[in-house]
């Protein structure tokens, strides 16, 4: 059938009216995420920004069941709700959490990896908008090389976040796990299909997707869908699937956008100087080396 529209996927809303900044990355990745699964999705979020504007009694956003978790806790809910239900005898439904990138890559990935481990039949979404943005912007371990944020200051000697991204796709990965999956904001059709061929798979499935968050990274609110596309286009994230013990690569730039268009767009890089922009194209390079070598493309 091609790749997913607008018109493929449900009418119905499952997140809407919520509080989020304008131009939010985040909130646009469960809005569509749940119209794929539909009314019978039971999604679990920890602390974060999606719980924080989604749960403001007495205007809940949620059409669907919801609830929030422990911050560290998001794997291990899903784990109970599955289980719960399936003896309860409900077949379906379909457990999904909704994680930020500090809940995700720093303080849940204990019950995320242990969840894998178990092989739960639950879909984990990481909406990854590279810092603890509900908390005053801190740096997370998806933070990237060079960003500022109020715990990675931009200074004479310093700038900004000294350490590159954690690569959690490649970490899910590394635990065998049925299906991982990279995605943006910016490429919506794809990550709507990895959603939905996510709802398929039986067992534990991983989707990291990018999610820019005007705010922290300082861009308006109109440029959210803009900058993923960007970040995609060039090299700085790249589109994926990880089954059957094999990496895919699911779109490939014949040539790369400018690195430093992209980067100098948001108020978060412009103090890089010309050589954080070489270590950051070259880190670009080294990654996509690996890629060429160990991903089959389609």
């Amino acid at each position: 059938m091609g790749n997913p529209t607008a018109e493929r996927i449900s009418r119905d809303e499952y997140f809407y009216g919520h509080k989020a900044c304008a131009g939010c990355g985040g909130s646009l990745a469960v809005r569509a995420a749940l119209k794929v699964l539909g009314q019978n999705a039971v999604s679990v979020l920890p602390a974060g920004c999606m719980s924080a504007v989604g749960f403001n009694f007495p205007q809940l956003c949620f059409s669907n069941n919801s609830i929030i978790s422990t911050f560290a806790g998001t794997a291990s809910m899903l784990t109970g709700i599955e289980a719960g239900l399936r003896a309860k005898g409900h077949t379906d439904f379909t457990a999904v959490g909704f994680a930020g990138d500090g809940g995700t890559a720093d303080i849940g990935i204990q019950a995320l990896s242990g969840a894998i481990d178990r092989n739960d039949n639950i879909i984990y979404i990481c909406y990854d908008n590279e810092a603890y943005m509900n908390t005053g912007i801190q740096k997370s371990g998806l933070t990237p090389f060079g960003a500022r944020t109020t715990t990675t200051p931009a200074g004479e000697h310093i700038h900004g976040n000294l350490r590159p991204k954690k690569n959690m796709f490649e970490i899910a990965a590394a635990h065998g796990i049925p299906y991982a999956a990279t995605a943006s904001i910016g490429y919506l059709p794809d990550f709507i299909k990895k959603v939905e061929k996510a709802a398929k798979i039986r067992g534990t499935k991983y989707i990291h997707v990018i999610a820019p968050c005007p705010t922290g990274w300082g861009i308006a609110p109109d440029q959210t869908v803009e900058i993923a596309k960007e970040v995609v286009d060039c090299g700085l994230w790249y589109l994926a699937e990880y089954e059957n013990d094999s990496f895919t690569l699911n779109h490939k730039p014949k040539t790369f956008s400018s690195v430093e268009d992209y980067l100098k767009k948001q108020g978060r890089f412009r103090h890089l100087d010309a050589a954080d922009l070489e270590t950051i194209i070259q880190s670009r390079d080294k990654k996509w080396a690996f890629i060429e070598k160990n991903f089959s493309y389609r």
